[in-house]
């Protein structure tokens, strides 16, 4: 008897046992509700009755279907039924294959009458004693072979109640790959092939000490890491290079002081079917490490023997958000386990085809990847370490005159050393192949962004995006948008103050501070608002970096509006991203941020630069219309007046909507101005949002201004500072001294001021707080709502405008974009970064009113 037993905690579990015998009692016992799918539970489903054989097709159907369903989610799962043939077995260990997933089973020979008597005892289940005995006798003519021939690995039996009553505890325990407990940080080093050489200075650049005793070829290692660093090794350790019984020491002592973890290569596994006494063919470099074994002392060979069969196949590190393998991981088969991922880890997928090489075509599934973990991983040489949906092949061909590469992770740095010399010809060229444009990994896909989706983020949680928001989406991305993979990024709509109760005003700033001290918000900065146009601005360094970084085509970087729309035509767009880029040049920023791009959120002016055609077809129809309506009503009535007709409240109110149409004019007049060259532009970015490994938006907005307005020289009117100050929600002088601020800004003409929380991320026990409120000017509102809109009917009717829409719509969108930029950065797969980009555009169709 044994009180405790140990399963995988992922795994297919098979109840097997008579009718009668206690399978289900156990199973409520020791697994979740939830976790246990039931025959007889089924048949009740399907037709109210648990104990109907009508209902045995149909109730295995849905028992096999809710067990598909869980294991493809990577969930434990019990099958509660009798399970005594081995055919009734059988469809349950191909299931689990097609998951990866271990089978164990708990049999219970119970006895007949014990059976017999229980089964009298529940309720429709008066079947005679013959059925019970048919169970046992399937049950034991088809347990022989339940490991051996079925594949069930772990097999647990109980011969009486007794034994069932001892077992206290069923312990679950994690896959091998599981390492999701270690975050790190990790050094990850690609295939060193021999290379001891190279693995020595690399792992000194890394900041390891290593010491070593002995020649080359006969060394013994000591190899401190850094303090807390932890190297992982992806394999192929051996064959090809002049020294491959040293870097397995190196690794293996590495290994064995707990500085490192390695997995299972191909080259590994070949070396291991050789010391096992396998016959194989002694190519691809493995004649050089059988040579180098001759020469080493008795008993390397057996010692090399266990530590290489001791090798797994993969690695899952930081909650599942870091994987490596040899060849690479598909998302299915990660922290799962069966001889598929264990030879796709080593291997790689192919197609079945032969290049001109001789070498097999490697299917290309990191184009198809789309998973949450990144996953590093060697095998397939390549010049340069480059990322594709959040995945990366780190075996830079060392052996083959290349460099040995690192990936320090979280840091996602990218470190290595040049190999010696060239120690083995390659059969095929190290040339980055052309991924063909069908599997192109930076195209998005249909299934991508259809239908309604739930996105998780990190500041707003779980965001839900419509159906046929969606499809207006995929409609604007498809029709309008610029280059996809330059769309990283879209920003917030922003909600107004709330109303005003002054006389003669609909918002002033006294509500927007009111509102972020309600929040907990201690210090605030008011931002000039200028009366341009939003912009997102990507620029790179070169064209080098936007075709690396983003797979650009063309170009080295992109402006475009908030909704993703294309700002400015090619010539002029390439003549703004250089005065951008040589901003940034003058600043050092590229040096500073050590990045190669930079993602920046800006105002660009005159407002008429973008918005010339509302400019057109609204604003100056209005004021022409109302000038020449009015006018001409004006004429009339001072004519009828000057005859003695009694119409002079009717003239002086129709004079004063004249003046009020003026004052519109005027208004918009302050936001227009020819443009016929660069010159006459005005860029004033207020966020730099991004570079190569980062965002900023855990920097405070101080920070923002300060960095941006380095970009601002005299010598460049183009490039704008933005004028801004921080306020001390809680000092009364400061207050009044921002209003007072503010209060010119408008009366010089100026559109008015956003608020924000000195902190560029906020929340409060209801969520995310605003990340900005608009306070506009009373002139600037003329534009937005009519010239005569403070009047004193008008004004009363708009005060009763409602914000709540507008601003769940802003903290939602701030939320899918910050995770957007992250996603981005973090080298996640671009349908990720779309997702998030998706929603914001879905978000903007839904109905508020425009004028907010």
């Amino acid at each position: 008897m044994t009180d405790r037993i140990s399963i995988p905690e992922y795994c297919l579990v098979l109840l097997i046992g008579p009718s009668g015998s206690g399978k289900s009692s156990f199973a409520r016992k020791y697994f979740k509700d939830t976790e246990i799918v039931s025959s007889d539970d089924c048949r009740a489903m399907v037709c109210d009755d648990d104990s109907s054989l009508e209902a045995t097709s149909d109730a295995f159907e849905l028992v096999h279907y809710i067990a598909e369903k869980r294991l493809k989610a990577r969930r434990l799962t019990v099958i509660d039924a009798t399970n005594v043939k081995p055919e009734d077995r059988r469809q349950y260990v191909t299931l689990a294959k097609k998951y990866h997933a271990l089978v164990a089973a708990f049999v219970f020979f119970t006895d007949e009458k014990i059976c017999h008597e229980r089964n009298l005892n529940r309720p429709n289940r008066d079947f005679g004693p013959h059925v019970v005995r048919n169970h046992i006798r399937s049950l034991k003519r088809g347990f022989k072979g339940i490991q051996r021939k079925e594949g069930i690995k772990f097999v647990h039996t109980f011969d009486t109640p007794e034994e069932v009553d001892a077992l206290k505890t069923i312990e679950r325990s994690p896959l091998w790959p599981d390492k999701r407990e270690e975050t790190g940080p990790f050094d990850i080093i690609g295939d060193i092939h021999g290379c001891a050489g190279e693995a020595e200075a690399l792992l000194e650049k890394l900041g390891y000490t290593v010491e070593f005793d002995g020649e080359p070829g006969l060394r013994s290692y000591n190899v401190t890491p850094p303090k807390g660093r932890r190297a992982l090794f992806l394999g192929d350790l051996v064959d090809r290079g002049p020294r491959s019984p040293d870097v397995l020491r190196l690794v293996k002592s590495m290994i064995e002081s707990e500085s490192a973890l390695c997995i299972m290569g191909n080259h590994e596994n070949k070396l291991l079917r050789k010391l096992n006494g396998r016959n194989v063919q002694l190519t691809h470099g493995l004649a050089d490490t059988v040579e180098q074994f001759e020469q080493q002392p008795d008993g390397f060979a057996d010692e090399m023997q266990k530590f290489i069969d001791g090798l797994i196949s993969h690695y899952v590190f930081d909650n599942g958000k870091l994987v490596i393998a040899h060849a690479g991981l598909r998302e299915d088969m990660q922290n799962r386990s069966s001889g598929k991922v264990r030879s796709f880890a080593m291997y790689g997928d192919t197609t079945g085809e032969i290049d001109d090489f001789g070498l097999p075509v490697r299917a290309d599934w990191a184009a198809e990847y789309r998973g949450r973990a990144k996953v590093v991983y060697g095998h397939t040489p390549v010049p340069e370490a480059e990322w594709v949906n959040g995945t990366i092949c780190i075996d830079t061909g060392c052996v083959f005159g290349g460099k040995l590469t690192a990936l320090r992770y979280p840091e996602l740095e990218l470190v290595d050393v040049p190999a010696e010399k060239t120690y083995y010809e390659p059969v095929k060229p190290l040339v980055k192949e052309i991924t063909d444009q069908s599997r192109d990994p930076m195209a998005i896909r249909l299934s991508d962004v259809q239908g309604k989706r739930v996105v998780e983020t990190k500041h707003g949680g779980r965001v839900t995006i419509n159906e046929a928001h969606a499809a207006g989406a995929l409609e604007t991305m498809s029709r309008f948008a610029v280059d996809p993979r330059w769309l990283i990024y879209l920003p917030p709509t922003m909600s107004p103050s709330e109303t005003s109760k002054e006389d003669g005003w609909l918002e002033r700033p006294e509500e927007a501070f009111a509102y972020y001290r309600g929040q907990g918000v201690e210090r605030a900065i008011c931002e000039e608002k200028h009366m341009g146009s939003r912009a997102v601005i990507v620029v790179c360094k070169d064209e080098v970096a936007a075709k690396k970084r983003f797979g650009a085509h063309a170009g080295s970087g992109v402006i475009y509006t908030r909704t993703g729309r294309p700002f400015f035509g090619i010539e002029m767009q390439e003549q703004v991203l250089q005065r951008v880029r040589n901003a940034l040049s003058r600043a050092g920023y590229w040096d500073e941020f050590a990045t190669d791009w930079f993602c920046l959120d800006a105002e660009i002016m005159p407002w008429s630069a973008k918005a010339q055609i509302l400019l057109e077809r609204q604003y100056a129809p209005v004021a022409a219309s109302a000038k020449l309506g009015l006018g001409t009503a004006a004429e009339a009535l001072k004519q009828a007046n000057q005859r003695g007709v009694d119409v002079k409240n009717l003239l002086d109110a129709t004079e004063k909507r004249l003046s009020k149409v003026e004052e519109y004019t005027d208004a918009y007049r302050h936001y227009i101005w020819p443009v016929n060259s660069i010159e006459d532009l005005r860029i004033a970015p207020f966020h730099l949002m991004a570079a190569e490994g980062q965002t900023f938006l855990d920097q405070p907005h101080p920070w923002h201004m300060e960095k941006l307005a380095k970009l601002s020289f005299d010598d460049d009117p183009v490039m704008m500072a933005t004028a801004w100050r921080i306020v001390d929600l809680g000092d009364e002088l400061a207050v009044k001294d921002a209003i007072a601020w503010w209060e010119d800004l408008t009366f010089r003409g100026g559109e008015g001021m956003v608020v924000k929380p000195e902190q560029f991320v906020v929340r409060c026990k209801k969520g995310l707080v605003q990340p900005a409120v608009k306070c506009r000017g009373k002139e600037y509102l003329r534009l937005i709502y009519g010239p005569d809109y403070d009047t004193s009917g008008h004004l009363e009717r708009l005060r009763q405008r409602g914000l709540g829409r507008k601003r769940s719509m802003a903290v939602r969108e701030f939320a899918l974009g910050a995770e957007a930029l992250q996603r981005f950065v973090d080298h996640q797969p671009l349908a990720r970064t779309h997702e998030a980009v998706f929603g914001v555009l879905a978000l903007e169709l839904e109905p508020v009113d425009p004028r907010l």
